[in-house]
């Protein structure tokens, strides 16, 4: 019963926070050609473009100020686009391309423990059906040996 509670009020308070958001979006009669929208607006709705943009296709509401001061504005809009996007620049992608490597790293790993303890029960099925004892020994050196290969050719580009 908790659940239904709180999955009642995730969709609410979304509608909530967009109608009023939709306040406060471009389309503002507040903004005319005498007195236009500037930086601080392009800002604001900037940040908030993306509800703004959703809104404009199923209301009348605009996500650009039209009647805006130019460059200014445009300037704002596009810095509240970038702050939401959160990425800024390059440090965004090097961390990125960082996590990439290391869930990368990851599945390697874990595609090398399966195919090493594959090819052991293998080998060790192999070994019991020969009657010499010298396998167990073969086992370690091969097991060792095929470790260090798949590792070196999971590492290569």
């Amino acid at each position: 019963m908790k659940a239904g509670k709180h999955a009642l009020s995730i969709p609410v308070t979304v509608l909530v926070l967009a109608v009023g958001l939709a306040g406060c979006a471009a389309g503002d009669p507040q903004f005319t050609v005498d007195t236009p929208a500037g930086f601080w607006a392009g800002l604001w709705h900037g940040l908030i473009s993306l509800i703004g943009l959703i809104l404009s296709l199923f209301t009348d509401v605009a996500f650009y100020e039209a009647d805006n001061t130019g460059w200014w504005y445009d300037a704002g809009f596009l810095l509240g686009i970038v702050i939401i996007s959160g990425s800024g620049g390059a440090g965004g992608t090097r961390a990125s391309h960082k996590r990439r490597a290391q869930v990368h790293d990851r599945e390697w790993d874990e595609v090398g423990r399966k195919v090493e303890a594959k090819l052991e029960n293998k080998l060790r099925e192999w070994a019991e059906a020969a009657p010499d004892d010298d396998w167990e020994e073969i086992e370690i050196k091969v097991s060792a040996k095929l470790k260090r290969e798949l590792r070196k050719w999971a590492d290569e580009p």
